[in-house]
């Protein structure tokens, strides 16, 4: 009798038992939505970025959600919200998170086929799976019903809708509808006609297997039968849906979509005018065409230098009238299993700094032009050493070729280094430097001790963005009018002459004249429309680029390798010239192009080609142009740089020398030189106060011995010129 009361007794409670355990179980696992939909706040709180034509611009991949591409449902097509509904939820209206009556038909229906054929999922149910996803069980599926209920509590049913709409899930990482018309039909949702909106609609129940472009059939099918049963719902008329019918949706080609993320993260950083918040919506300056069309040129370029170790490069085009961004391109050549071109490695090339090389010279040659100097200029281009660290840092030309006494213009056309370095110092590194920072160019925090003489061969990093505006004040007459990505905010720029206008012409002058780089580029370089340009490259091809404008525009381009390695001689003649060569092509496409405008406040003059001096019948004469008052009637007695005074230049002060164990001692010499002036007859060479010897010319190979030596020179210019002495310099042989 006990034994039966005691089974009596565990059957009643069993269940209850069961029950309480369920329901303390379904407690602990059921999450709450403390803010409802709180995702949606956020994202109608982050701006979005447009092109200059409305083009949107800062789609990402990277986030969780669709936090930037948010319609709210007032603005959605009806005809797409009332399909959605009719295909996912037909009684969303009147149920309170679970439809009931859905569930036990699909049970029923499954059970039938012995197999999961039907689901019953709500729109709020699928709503819950997105904020709390969890594996698909029928556990699952009993907590969802529960927090379906909770979030219907919480929030209006037009918000879980909207909600719903902006963050499904769609193929190749895409939320919502209006990412989905971007991806299928590279169209924004507004302009999508009855087709193509069932297609976002079908598309959802299974973004692979109904893909348009891999299985148009299968989708189309599913289009047409949901068009069918909205005819029967009175949502479409039969004309609407026959034409449907015989109009299925194409989709666009895959890809093609803009990489402006960088250009995007530029924007987002910005600060606001007076600390303002965010608008929400940025109208920017790039064009869609040109940023994609330099996308192509430069992927195209990267693709075939990546034979030669080039991976990475960053183009930037501006136009001139406003100074407003129209194309910010970042390039990366992946290797296997890395990011495709223009999804980069976290670094903007625009703004990563680099060094500029030859780059920087038009901007040091303009200052000299300012102090005096002029196109016909001349510049001794020959052997130079100076003391660097106690050695010696001797100067070459790309080329390891002198050219003896050059006109300025032909020593920034042939991007020849020592004259650069010469004119350096004619201008003076710290006045360089202020002219520098007042051209924008900020990354150069170092004094200019630090870079040397080396400044004037772009030995200090700067960026992409920093030179290209540089370039823009030679472009514009002088005149520095920061770069803007806005165009629809007020422009508080403030534009300051910079340079003199008639210098910044002349220099546009002599970077756009093929005639002066011929002695190092040949007939390269060439554009179809008046176009001054500039190449450089920093050591070890480690960086190359080049700098350009014409009428309009100023483009940019940089290529090398964010890691830091070598390029395989890559130079800015042969990659980021070319890149530049493609993109003015495409700029000036359908356009009344013209030269660089007409050189105002300019005199011409013909002088001989060889030194400078006005033009004489016995000599090859070229025009040139000057500013007022430097033409060579008013130079005595041609325009040549300040003759340096005599100097020694070999040894430099505090110069180690070691000996070479594999020579022998009586065979090693070290060698003197003092700089060359003109009608020079004669060197003395004094060792540690004696006569060592006399040369006819500048230089002395002493032979070598072991100590602290002093040395010090007599040079005798002319027949019967007075002797010049040099200062003592001391050095130490090991």
């Amino acid at each position: 009798m006990r034994t039966r009361w005691w089974l009596t007794t565990v059957l009643v409670l069993l269940p209850a038992l069961a029950a309480a355990g369920l329901y303390v179980a379904t407690q602990r696992s059921l999450r709450d939505f403390p803010d409802g939909l709180a995702v949606i706040e956020q994202g109608q709180g982050k701006p979005r970025v447009l092109a200059r034509d409305g083009t949107r611009l800062n789609l990402t991949l990277q986030s969780a959600w669709n936090d930037s591409d948010l319609v709210p449902l007032a603005r959605m097509p009806p005809l797409l919200t009332r399909a959605f509904v009719l295909s996912e939820d037909r009684r969303f209206a009147g149920h309170r998170g679970v439809d009931w009556s859905a569930r036990v038909a699909a049970l029923w229906q499954n059970l039938r086929a012995g197999d999961e054929v039907r689901g019953a999922s709500t729109i709020t149910e699928q709503v819950v799976r997105m904020l709390h996803p969890r594996p698909r069980t029928l556990w699952s599926r009993w907590l969802e019903g529960f927090e379906a209920g909770r979030l219907e509590s919480r929030c209006a049913k037009q918000a879980i809708l909207e909600f719903y709409l902006n963050q499904v899930p769609y193929g190749e990482r895409r939320r919502g509808v209006a990412q989905a018309a971007r991806l299928y039909f590279n169209r924004s949702l507004d302009t999508l006609s009855p087709g193509e909106l069932l297609a976002l609609v079908v598309l959802v129940r299974s973004p692979s297997g109904m893909d348009l472009r891999r299985d148009p059939a299968r989708a189309i099918g599913a289009i047409d039968r949901l068009a069918l049963r909205l005819e029967r719902e009175g949502v479409l008329s039969a004309a609407q849906r026959l034409d449907i019918e015989q109009s299925p949706p194409v989709p666009s080609a895959p890809g093609g979509g803009l990489e402006a993320g960088y250009f995007v993260s530029h924007v987002l950083d910005l600060p606001q005018a007076g600390g303002s918040p965010a608008p929400r919506e940025i109208r920017t300056t790039l064009d869609p065409h040109f940023q994609q069309r330099t996308e192509e040129i430069l992927g195209g370029s990267l693709a075939q230098l990546a034979r030669r170790h080039v991976r990475d490069g960053g183009v930037l085009v501006i136009d001139n009238e406003r100074n407003e961004i129209v194309a910010w391109v970042v390039g990366h050549n992946a290797a296997p299993g890395e990011p495709p071109v223009g999804a980069g490695r976290g670094f903007d090339t625009i703004l990563t700094p680099r060094q500029p090389g030859s780059t920087m010279k038009p901007l040091l040659y303009a200052m000299a032009l300012e102090k005096g100097w002029t196109a016909a200029t001349i510049i001794d281009d020959s052997e130079l050493s100076e003391a660097v660290a106690g050695g010696v840092h001797t100067f070459h030309n790309y080329s390891h070729t002198h050219y003896g006494p050059i006109r300025l213009r032909e020593a920034l056309g042939n991007s020849l280094n020592i004259p650069a370095v010469k004119t350096l110092k004619f201008v003076g590194r710290e006045a360089f430097m202020a002219r520098l920072h007042e051209l924008g160019i900020h990354s150069l925090t170092q004094h200019p001790d630090f870079y040397g003489d080396g400044l004037a061969l772009g030995n200090g990093e700067v960026t992409l963005y920093e030179m290209a505006q540089a370039y823009t004040v030679l472009a514009r007459q002088g005149r520095l009018l920061p770069l803007t990505v806005r165009r629809d905010a007020a422009d508080g720029r403030a534009e300051s002459q910079v340079i003199p206008p008639g210098v910044a012409r002349l220099m546009g002058d002599i970077l756009a004249d093929p005639d002066a780089r011929r002695l190092e580029f040949g007939a390269g370089l060439q554009f179809p429309v008046e176009t001054a340009i500039k190449t450089g490259t920093s050591s070890d091809y480690r960086d190359a680029w080049a700098i350009a404008y014409n009428y309009r525009y100023t483009v940019a381009a940089w290529m090398g390798n964010l890691d830091g390695s070598a390029m395989n001689g890559v130079t800015g003649s042969v990659g980021p010239a070319m890149v530049l060569r493609s993109v003015y092509s495409e700029l000036d496409r359908n356009q009344q192009t013209r030269d660089l405008g007409p050189k105002q406040g300019l005199i011409a003059a013909r002088i001989c080609r060889r030194d400078g001096t006005p033009a004489t019948p016995t000599c090859e004469a070229v025009t040139e142009w000057f500013l007022p008052g430097t033409a060579p009637a008013a130079i005595v007695p041609a325009a040549r740089a300040p003759r340096a005074e005599v100097r020694l230049l070999l040894p430099t002060p505090g110069l180690q020398v070691a000996h070479d164990p594999r020579i022998p001692q009586q065979f090693e010499a070290l060698p003197m030189e003092v700089s060359r002036v003109p009608d020079l007859s004669a060197v003395d060479w004094f060792i540690d106060g004696q006569l060592a010897s006399t040369t006819a010319g500048p230089r002395y190979d002493w032979p070598l011995a072991k100590g602290t030596h002093e040395v010090y020179t007599r040079v005798h210019v002319g027949a019967n010129g007075e002797p010049h002495a040099t200062e003592t310099v001391r050095f130490h042989v090991h």
